[in-house]
């Protein structure tokens, strides 16, 4: 290992990617035990996974992780599945799967133009197809190194007090998208550090994954479902930016006599080029079912005006909107700017905020107060 780059090449798809520890993203040589260009025998991580390898010190120290095993192509990841994310680069495990219906317009694109939609943006009728997304957990050690690229308490519930505005927030949880699984297996019986992990997973060596769930994981599930469900997911790309959104319905709340309903929506943000981009505006319109349509600009998203490049290819965030009517539709658009002073429009898909679940008393497990910002 003298002298080697410590990187670990990954197979997706029918393309070789290779990415160091500090998170970079590319065809690179690698270099593990089994001797240059061979496929890492074990997955390995560091607490400098997220830094820049311009920045990364010398001397690092590797910890070894578990075993790689073979991305599933068919079939379901079971509960107690640990994994590293393709993209982000956190150890995790899973919970359980969501079936959500993924409505991909950049498959729609090659396909005759239809009818606009009722919210009246123009855009194409886009067929919805079957995705298989995972509830995970996100083990705590990583966190910090992630925080800046995506959120970790991005899991949010409105609280059941007289505060409309009030929110719980679980940390640590996620939603990871099928072919963002890097499975692998560790002989530790408590291999992710997750203050849930213990009460929602019994070790069982005679299991494959050996993590089993526990009475608590599936009470939780059942008793949260309308808070946690994943149902539908909305992609598109321009210029080569790929933009996935997710909503949420969260439920309603009176507030001076009328009705408001909230959703919050992840958005994620992926460059599939090797160009430094970095968002600068967001520019949302929201229609109501009341008859409103509201103009909403900003600089940035949630505080911040991320760098998409070759080395930190995606951000992820999840924000709020609230309505005076029990459905609506969201779009619009993020504007970008080149390392020359240029700028160009990104699409975000549009999608719809419904309201069609059960209400039913807030989430319980862990969880802490925070205050939505309008």
């Amino acid at each position: 290992m003298a002298g080697c780059v410590a990187r670990r090449a990954l197979t997706v798809g029918s393309r070789w990617w290779s990415r160091s520890l500090t998170g970079t993203r590319g065809p690179r040589p690698f270099c593990a035990a089994g001797g240059a260009g061979a496929f890492p025998p074990v997955a390995t991580t560091t607490t400098l996974r997220h830094l820049s390898s311009r920045n990364r010190p010398e001397g690092k120290v590797l910890e070894t992780v578990g075993v790689f095993e073979v991305p599933k192509q068919n079939g379901k990841y079971e509960t107690g599945q640990l994994f590293l994310h393709s993209v982000f680069g956190y150890r995790g495990v899973v919970l359980f799967p969501w079936q959500a219906r993924l409505y991909d317009r950049d498959v729609a694109s090659a396909a005759p133009e239809k009818a606009e939609n009722p919210a009246g943006h123009g855009s194409k009728e886009v067929k919805g197809k079957t995705h298989t997304y995972y509830q995970v957990l996100i083990d705590a050690r990583d966190c910090p190194h992630i925080s800046q690229r995506s959120q970790t308490e991005a899991v949010t519930f409105l609280a059941n007090h007289d505060d409309s505005r009030a929110l719980y927030a679980i940390p640590g949880l996620d939603y990871v998208s099928h072919e963002d699984i890097l499975p692998y297996t560790s002989t530790d019986q408590v291999p992710i550090q997750h203050e849930l992990f213990e009460r929602f997973l019994l070790y069982d060596q005679t299991k494959a994954p050996p993590f089993v769930a526990r009475e608590t994981l599936r009470a939780w599930q059942e008793k949260n479902h309308p808070w946690l469900e994943l149902s539908d997911v909305h992609r598109e790309t321009t210029e080569n930016i790929r933009v996935t959104v997710i909503p949420f319905y969260m439920g309603m709340r009176e507030a001076q006599n009328s009705h408001v309903y909230w959703w919050r929506y992840c958005i994620r943000l992926e460059n599939l080029d090797s160009d430094v981009v970095q968002l600068r505006e967001r520019h949302w319109r929201i229609f109501s079912l009341s008859g409103t349509l509201e103009t909403v600009r900003g600089r940035g998203v949630v505080g911040r005006e991320p760098v998409l490049s070759k080395e930190q290819p995606a951000f992820q965030y999840s924000s709020h909107v609230s309505l005076q009517a029990s459905s609506g539709h969201m779009w619009g658009t993020f504007r970008f700017e080149r390392p020359d002073g240029s700028h160009f429009d990104v699409r975000i898909p549009p999608f719809s905020l419904e309201s069609n679940k059960d209400e039913k008393t807030p989430p319980s497990g862990l969880h802490w107060n925070c205050t939505l910002r309008p």
